[in-house]
């Protein structure tokens, strides 16, 4: 155990100048409803609880659970699949319990849909336009100078807590550290601050050392029908060992028992000294993992050594979330926590056995370089999220289990629940009819297109689904209402929320917001780098993309590094007899990467927009704008390149996407072209509502250089020489070059 408290005292000083809102009091309403005799009494007593809260007019719970790319297609809960999907049926029992939202967009990507969430701003409006990596500078992350919501609801009165994925922030080029969570207003955190801010590579070692190394893809040592074994030692980090044999459930062999319980098995061993090659050390995807516990001032980074480092991430999470929980509980404080799983995140990992149905198949031997494994493991780390989900509830009193079945009663605890999910499915776990060439990464349907169920003290008439298009943004306006506060008063930079409140108290309410928007985009980097490019040829043709933010994440996905560094072949031409090592030195843009290709006899693939947007209306009509350095085949050679496309969307089963052979030809109709006109001006004014002054030396984005900005500057020197968000010139300095620049424009004002 290690506490990092040396610069508490210089933190507190700093965080202070980063609060102050105003606040009303908001209605809550009552939930809930279900057919079955039982559950009614359960419902009734609910109800009635609910009631006494309403007319004290207490402050409700809030209670957001964030999964990590567990798209639309990827759950029962609206009826889009076609193949089969892990049955969930503790989300299924939210739903009953709530509405749901059948038109909510997301972001594209992981950071950038949690940046929106927790500041209720467009991500080009925060500069965190990306998955965030560890090149990215602070002027990227969210900003210590921005409103979030656990601020504005610490200064009601609520306790705040964070548990799991944190990654709008990376520790690498954060004056803050270990200490971002609470720089961004969370009174506790309990999660991960991994260094790319995803689940590390699978120690395919199994914990014995290099040369074990790539013998255990999933992780841990099978059993012996995997080529694994069926009796060995268990050691545990403090030396004490347990002997492990058959016969073991042939779906928990030995060796994955070990495992889960935060051993490493040494296969066909005794228990005598633990051997040299044990390594206890090496991060191991959501098994062992950087755990920090981030208590007010005082931080806590928990060593691989640690029982809770080496727990399986959903599992740890959640035990967390419920002592924290019932503290509040106890302690009589309003409670706003978020419970951010990395469920479905790459790289794939079956989970304990005590979190799945006990028909699950076997999944030892799932190889997830195929579809087939893929989809089997997601199917279980989904249905083990939903066990999560499921326990947290009824160990904190907000749901009971009647007939064997989970009945929430989140509003008698004067609670509300929010479910939703960061963005669109991975690729490689899409099910039809959603398009896996559109999914993650972009502003397509299967990009963006995500659940969102709320439940609880809210909800009058639940089970009732809403059409009207949500954004995530409007969830940061939403639970800053149900806290009470007046998120426009309290928030001095533009929001772009729209109210949600009124689909609570109107059924069949047209939807509020005329239009919805999404964004994707690079992160700022030193002197304008960028991530490198990675290659995925499984696709026909080949992809290139510059989203995955090291090589070790590119390959975790599946995909071949032409960044700097490179150290791998390229199949050409034929794939199976011909390969062509790449330079070491890298490519800098896909494009480029094309180029070497089609020189070297291979076949040039498609390149992944580095900037994306979608707008759409209430009638369905949808724009993207895709916009990249693009490979030219004819010609071999990079272009500048904007691309425009015209899509009409629908929900329905199934729903009309917008995939490439639905993008409306042009010449356009009258109506099409009015249509057109429309998106791309509000899509133009939208985008011109955020001008970009950091250059200036308005390093708190509050468009305006002044006094404070020199106050700030020097708050950030004295924590960091480095990176952050007074590095005004992106150089990954803070420094007195950046000092003299908001000198020079003292005054200035950002035109819009």
């Amino acid at each position: 155990m290690k506490n990092l408290t040396a610069n508490s005292m210089k933190l507190r000083a700093i965080f202070a100048l980063f609060a102050g809102v105003t606040w009303l009091n908001a209605p809550s309403t009552p939930a809930f409803a279900d057919s079955s005799p039982q559950a009614q009494l359960a419902v009734s007593q609910d109800l009635a609880t609910s009631q006494k809260h309403k007319k004290k007019r207490n402050k409700p719970n809030i209670l957001a659970v964030l999964t990590d790319d567990v798209g639309i297609d990827q759950v029962p809960l609206y009826g889009f699949h076609s193949l089969s999907v892990p049955a969930t049926p503790n989300l299924e029992a939210l739903q009953g319990a709530g509405l749901t939202f059948r038109n909510a967009w997301t972001m594209p990507a992981c950071s950038t849909a949690r940046g929106v969430l927790y500041t209720g701003r467009y991500p080009f409006r925060t500069e965190l336009q990306a998955a965030l990596g560890p090149s990215d500078l602070a002027n990227s992350m969210i900003s210590p100078y921005e409103q979030t919501i656990p601020k504005l609801l610490h200064r009601v009165g609520y306790a705040t807590a964070l548990f799991g994925k944190f990654h709008v922030g990376l520790q690498g080029n954060s004056p803050f550290g270990y200490s971002m969570p609470r720089s961004l207003g969370w009174d506790y955190f309990d999660g991960w601050l991994d260094e790319t801010g995803d689940p590390s590579s699978i120690d395919t070692s199994a914990g014995l050392g290099e040369t074990y190394a790539g013998l255990y893809p999933n992780g841990y040592v099978p059993g012996s029908n995997y080529d694994g074994a069926d009796t060995g030692a268990c050691y545990a980090a403090d030396t004490s060992c347990q002997l492990m044999s058959a016969p073991y459930d042939s779906k928990n062999p030995p060796g994955r028992a070990c495992r889960d319980s935060g051993g490493i098995f040494v296969p066909g061993e005794s228990c005598t000294t633990m051997p040299s090659n044990v390594d206890f050390t090496t991060l191991s995807a959501h098994y062992v993992s950087p755990l920090v516990i981030n208590n007010g001032d005082s931080v806590e980074i928990v060593p691989s050594t640690d029982k809770r480092a080496r727990t399986f991430r959903n599992v740890e999470q959640t035990d967390a979330a419920i002592a924290w929980i019932n503290a509040q509980t106890q302690a009589g404080r309003p409670w706003f926590a978020t419970y951010s799983t990395a469920t479905v995140h790459t790289p794939m990992q079956v989970p304990p056995i005590d979190t799945l149905p006990a028909d699950a198949p076997d999944a030892n031997g799932a190889d997830t370089t195929t579809t087939a494994g893929t989809l089997l493991v997601a199917n279980q780390m989904i249905q083990a999220m939903d066990h999560e989900f499921g326990r947290l509830l009824l160990n904190t009193g907000l749901a009971k289990e009647v007939d064997g079945k989970l009945v929430v009663t989140a509003a008698g605890a004067n609670t509300v629940i929010i479910y939703v999910n960061d963005n669109g499915s991975m690729g490689t776990q899409v099910r039809a009819p959603f398009d896996p060439t559109r999914a993650k990464g972009s502003p397509y349907q299967t990009g963006v297109w995500t659940p969102v169920v709320v439940a609880g003290t809210i909800v009058r008439k639940p089970g009732r689904t809403v059409d009207g298009m949500i954004n995530i943004a409007d969830l940061y306006e939403f639970i800053g209402t149900l806290g009470g506060v007046n998120v426009r008063e309290a928030n001095p930079r533009r929001i772009d929320s729209v109210p949600m409140m009124p689909y609570f108290l109107i059924n069949n309410l047209p939807s509020i917001r005329k239009y919805d928007f999404t964004f994707v985009g690079p992160n700022l980097q030193a002197d304008g780098a960028i991530n490198g490019p990675c290659q995925f040829t499984v696709q026909d043709p080949p992809t290139c993309s510059q989203i995955p933010v090291t090589k070790g994440v590119c390959e975790d996905n599946g995909g071949i590094w032409f960044g700097q560094g490179a150290d791998a072949s390229y199949p050409t031409p034929d794939g199976a007899t011909s390969t062509t090592p790449i330079p070491s030195e890298g490519f800098k843009y896909c494009c480029q990467v094309q180029q070497w290709i089609n020189n070297n006899g291979g076949t040039p693939g498609t390149v992944i927009p580095t900037t994306a947007i979608g707008v759409r209306d209430r009638a369905g009509f949808k724009l993207v704008r895709n916009e990249m350095n693009d490979y030219n085949a004819s010609t071999n050679e990079c272009q500048s390149a904007t691309y425009n496309e015209l899509y009409v969307v629908k929900d329905g089963n199934p729903p009309l996407i917008d995939r490439s052979d639905r993008m409306i030809p042009t010449p356009y109709t009258q109506t099409q072209q009015l249509k057109y006109n429309e998106l791309s001006a509000y899509m133009n004014r939208m985008l011109a509502s955020a001008p970009d002054c950091l250059a200036e030396g308005d390093g708190n984005n509050d468009g305006v250089v002044n006094q404070q900005d020199i106050l700030n500057y020097n708050a950030m020197v004295s924590l960091t020489s480095g990176s952050s968000w007074y590095d005004v010139n992106t150089d990954g300095s803070t420094n007195s070059e950046d000092q003299q620049i908001i000198s020079q424009h003292l005054g200035y004002r950002c035109k819009k």
